[in-house]
Formats: C-alpha cells, sequence, structure tokens
C-alpha cells in the first residue's frame, strides 16, 4: 500500500535499465508513492543522457551493464547533472570503485534491498546521503570516499578513515543486508535460473547456459514462480528484482 505523501517538493526520477522489465517495475514501484514521479525512461547511457538533459531528474537510477553506452560511460555526464545512485547487478570490486569515481551518489546491488529500502534509498540520494547495499559499502570502506550533495562533477572525495564511521548512520537498514542470505528459499540453482530469466534469457539459452535440459529449466522455473508467488516471467522478475509492492518477503 503506497505510503502518503511527504511534504516538499515532487521528487522527479529518471530511470536507465535495457530490460524493459526492469524500466516498467521500477516506474511502477515508485509512482505508486504520491511524492516520487518517473518522468522519464531510457534503455542506455546515450539516451538517458538526452532526457537527463531535457527533464533535469532530481534523481538517476542508473544500471552499468547496458548496450551502446554503458552506465559507467554515461555515468561522469549524468553526474553533472542529478545525484546517480547506480542500481545494477554487477557487484564486482572493480566495477563498484570506478563508478564511485567518477561520481556515483550511491550504489545498490539487486537482490541485496527491499522494495521500502529502495524508496527511502532515492528519497535520501536526493537529501544528499550516500546509499549503498552491503558488497558496495565494503568497496566505498576500503576506498575512503563520501559523497558531497550538489557538487555533482566531483561527488566523491577522499575522508580517509571517517567512511567506516560515516556509512552505517546513512543507511543503516542497507548496509546491513548481506547478498549471500537465502532468497525466497530458492536453491543455489533456482537462484541462478532466476538471474539468467532477469537477464532476459529464453528457456532454450538457459539450458545452454547451465548444461541442462530445457525440461529441466522448465522445473526450475516452476518451482520459482511458486516460491516468488508468481504467475508470469515479469512478475517474478519485478520481485527477484524487489521492485514489487510488497517488497522481499521477510
Amino acid at each position: 500500500m503506497p505510503d502518503q505523501a511527504l511534504p516538499g517538493p515532487l521528487l522527479r526520477v529518471l530511470v536507465a535499465d535495457d530490460n524493459p522489465v526492469v524500466r516498467a517495475g521500477l516506474a511502477a514501484l515508485l509512482d505508486a508513492h504520491p511524492d516520487i514521479e518517473v518522468v522519464a525512461r531510457a534503455s542506455d547511457g546515450e539516451e538517458a543522457i538526452a532526457l537527463a538533459t531535457r527533464h533535469r531528474p532530481d534523481v538517476v537510477l542508473l544500471d552499468v551493464r547496458m548496450p551502446g553506452t554503458d552506465g559507467l560511460t554515461a555515468l561522469p555526464p549524468l553526474a553533472r547533472l542529478a545525484p546517480v545512485m547506480m542500481l545494477t547487478y554487477s557487484r564486482e570490486r572493480e566495477v563498484v570503485a570506478e563508478a564511485l569515481r567518477l561520481g556515483a551518489a550511491g550504489y545498490l546491488v539487486h537482490g541485496e534491498f527491499t522494495a521500502e529500502e529502495l524508496i527511502g534509498a532515492v528519497r535520501d540520494v536526493r537529501a544528499g546521503m550516500a546509499t549503498f547495499t552491503s558488497s558496495a559499502a565494503d568497496v566505498s570502506d576500503s576506498l575512503g570516499v563520501s559523497y558531497e550533495p550538489n557538487q555533482f562533477s566531483s561527488q566523491m572525495q577522499s575522508v580517509v578513515g571517517q567512511s567506516s564511521r560515516a556509512l552505517p548512520a546513512l543507511a543503516p537498514g542497507l548496509l546491513r543486508r548481506g547478498h549471500n542470505r537465502p532468497i525466497h528459499d530458492l536453491s543455489s540453482r533456482e537462484v541462478e535460473v532466476m538471474d539468467l530469466i532477469a537477464a532476459g534469457m529464453s528457456n532454450q539459452q538457459i539450458a545452454a547456459t547451465c548444461f541442462i535440459s530445457e525440461k529441466t529449466v522448465k522445473n526450475h522455473i516452476n518451482r520459482i514462480f511458486a516460491k516468488l508467488h508468481s504467475a508470469t516471467r515479469s512478475e517474478a522478475i519485478a520481485h527477484w528484482l524487489g521492485t514489487a509492492h510488497g517488497g522481499w518477503n521477510r
């Protein structure tokens, strides 16, 4: 159930992700809150820059891996227009570190946050608070970086020795959530299959990637749908990415 509108100006968001299901799920989640409006959706970095220039959003949600102009390439010009929060599957240390160096105001890894935490993170980034999920926070801690609001061309400044004290105070709910916890009671193979579904793969492609038969893929998908309480791939992806209105099962 959407929360009550918060006082203050409408929070305008641009969503950039090459997966149309992810874009639609994020837009539905964000638009369900009366203080937030998705003003534009982009399928790659180039389109994100053009739309951000036109719409001047308050926050940009940006995927890392997109065809054409990827998220890291688009990040510097976007960060000069608005605070940018990475919202992606990419949790590799070098990718997180590069995003922080290029000016990301936050970094959320799919599967490490609830729907409610995502909404809070978007509001926090607009308010000038750095927000990270656990695996990204580990990298920001090791680099000793913090977010400087309203200075989008130089958002990340070295504060060695301070970030380990400052970051947990900014987004404790996100930083406490580890990515190794069991998710919806899915087995390790089901997690692998669900990741591939969310990446847009067909049953045939999943079978080839996992070296299993298509029949076995279908069996895995049936069990995944039951555990995610989903009837379609779109519903399952929305739950998996943490964008269903109910959030993760607790």
